[in-house]
């Protein structure tokens, strides 16, 4: 049901997508910091929803609808902000364009699949890669600002977001190959769908 507890926190992490942007958006050294802690936020419910719904068994299909679509929002969100406010850098950029495409990839093998039936488990270096790109996207929306305002000037917050936003790339390529390649083998061994049969050809 939409009202259990894993379901809104699902919810929850769509709701602050919002309030993400509008914190970017501002652009001031306690906005930075504040839009990195609402992200660990969303973040911390992303491992919640999950566990609470195995652990009290009110796992659902809207659960498993909403949980990807929401993720992939926040991770949007993030992504777009830091480029259009300038903050990722022309060079980051790239690792930026191969996460996203990766999620799309990931989207669209996981609507076909749900077509003929077959589930498209998460890997355990996904489940890696995505505490990566979140620990990554954090430490880029906090910058080096956030690191002045809480008195760490030496703390070079931007270089390792940057860092670590490469790294997510790298384990988005493996994984999205990964994906791919196991979509295409169901792809192949799925039967191919008879035409719809026309009315004239029903009634004889």
């Amino acid at each position: 049901m939409l009202t259990d507890v894993p379901n809104l926190l699902t919810l929850s992490r769509i709701a602050a997508i919002p309030l993400l942007v509008a914190l970017v958006a501002v652009g001031r050294p306690d906005a930075d910091f504040a839009s990195c802690v609402v992200f660990a936020v969303a973040g911390i419910t992303d491992y919640l929803d999950g566990r609470l719904a195995r652990d009290w068994r009110q796992q659902s299909d809207l659960g498993r609808m909403l949980d990807p679509i929401a993720d992939k929002l926040l991770v949007g969100a993030a992504l777009m902000m830091l480029v259009g406010t300038g903050r990722l850098g022309a060079l980051n950029l790239y690792p930026a364009i191969v996460i996203m495409l990766r999620e799309i990839l990931v989207s669209g093998l996981r609507e076909y699949l749900a077509g003929v039936r077959v589930g498209l488990p998460v890997t355990r270096l996904a489940k890696w890669k995505t505490g990566v790109q979140m620990v990554a996207l954090g430490t880029l929306l906090a910058g080096d600002s956030s690191a002045v305002l809480l008195g760490i000037p030496w703390f070079p917050a931007t270089l390792i977001g940057a860092a670590l936003l490469w790294v997510a790339a790298l384990l988005t390529l493996v994984t999205g190959w990964d994906y791919l390649t196991a979509g295409l083998r169901h792809a192949v061994r799925a039967p191919a769908k008879a035409p719809p049969t026309s009315p004239e050809a029903r009634t004889g």
